[in-house]
């Protein structure tokens, strides 16, 4: 019966995630490196997905972004899935899978046009069906290597765990499919070394939230002392010891091994959880601190991706918001229909491209700029709570 309740309660607020992750999708406009990619002559998985999305929905916002949030959504299903038998009480495995979906390096994949939330949906995929089975899937390891260059970590973690279960067809056949990512794609580890270690750890605070991500820095230390390493430990230590060690001479691509760190959720609520119960309850204070302290923090984090155009109203310099390459562009176009111009010539071809995006073409009758000129023929302020987040001033060509 409790077991029930939790699922329903489980349902419920993955509908309601669903349709937040489509409220805030439909106010991000297009950004330059997402256009860019959209109107890339050589597509791949991402184009192809989002051209197939567009195809059926229209170019808007919320059609560009639904592929990745129902990776998104699919993601959540299988990480609620594998954990059924992995904690011993069921509001455990409902604390865990509550932690993942307000992980902010989660929900950000979800929105952007980017391969992690697919990397994320595919490990998963991998984990449900090795626990589903009890055997590997060599076939689906195969077609890991031609969706993104970053499933060589998840080869190196396999051949690692593999040395462990002294599993030699996996420990060949990972050894294999590793060197054969290395050879398509590979890491770029030359150069001068300079070390960019602390901001590796500020970028991955920022994915899990500075509080979760020392306590994850401190799972898997703990567990590997204790030698209690399952698969989760070995692809997640393996993730972030490669990044981390990258770091020391160079500026690693976070996004390439964040997809890999992230399902280790479960180890987290599992040592916390045990360090919880085993102790009596006056000395359970610094626990509760921590959990609310750390909750707090990753619904706050929420809040602000939900609602994160308020953020305006406190900057003095607006192009400082998180978010600020992904506003604009949909309420110019917006405000350029509205006055019946369908067609305008930039100077700023990004800009250009965004507008054809929406629906605003190029053309040589008006010319939109920023930059303020006394012969305007029409001025267009995008304002957000009242607040003027930048000008653009129309002109006459003929």
């Amino acid at each position: 019966m409790i077991s029930q309740r939790f699922n329903l309660t489980f349902v419920f607020l993955l509908v309601l995630d669903f349709f937040l992750l489509l409220y805030v999708a439909d106010g991000l406009s297009i950004s330059t490196k997402e256009i860019n990619l959209f109107y890339g002559e050589n597509l791949n998985l991402l184009g192809y997905l989002t051209h197939f999305s567009t195809d059926i929905f229209g170019q808007n916002n919320i059609s560009l972004r639904l592929p990745f949030i129902l990776f998104y959504i699919g993601s959540v299903i299988l990480a609620y899935l594998l954990t059924d038998d992995y904690f011993t009480k069921p509001i455990d495995r409902f604390i865990s899978i509550i932690i993942f979906m307000l992980l902010p390096g989660i929900n950000s994949a979800a929105l952007l046009l980017d391969n992690s939330i697919i990397v994320i949906f595919c490990v998963l995929l991998y984990l449900y069906l090795f626990k589903l089975y009890g055997k590997e899937y060599y076939l689906l390891l195969v077609i890991f290597l031609f969706i993104d260059n970053s499933f060589a970590i998840l080869f190196l973690a396999l051949f690692f765990y593999s040395l462990q279960k002294k599993d030699n067809v996996l420990l060949i056949i990972s050894l294999i499919l590793f060197g054969i990512s290395m050879q398509m794609y590979g890491f770029e580890i030359g150069g001068r070394p300079r070390g960019y270690f602390i901001e590796t750890f500020s970028i991955y605070a920022s994915i899990f939230s500075p509080i979760l991500f020392l306590f994850f820095f401190y799972t898997l230390y703990r567990i590997g002392i204790k030698g209690e390493r399952d698969l989760y430990w070995y692809i997640a230590f393996t993730s972030l010891g490669l990044s981390l060690l990258f770091s020391l001479r160079q500026k690693v691509d976070i996004v390439d091994f964040a997809p890999f760190v992230v399902i280790s959720i479960p180890l987290m609520v599992k040592l916390f959880l045990h360090s919880f119960r085993v102790r009596l309850k006056i000395f359970r204070v610094n626990h509760y601190r921590f959990a609310k302290v750390m909750l707090w923090v990753l619904i706050l984090n929420f809040i602000v991706l939900l609602f994160n155009k308020p953020i305006y109203l406190i900057l003095s310099d607006n192009t400082k918001h998180f978010a600020y390459k992904f506003h604009i562009t949909k309420e110019l176009a917006s405000e350029l229909k509205k006055d019946n111009i369908n067609n305008v010539f930039c100077e700023d071809k990004d800009l250009e491209r965004k507008l054809n995006f929406y629906g605003v073409t190029k053309g040589n009758k008006y010319y939109l700029t920023n930059r303020l000129s006394d012969n305007y023929f029409k001025k267009i302020e995008i304002k957000y709570y009242g607040k003027l987040i930048k000008s653009y001033y129309i002109l006459l060509l003929n």
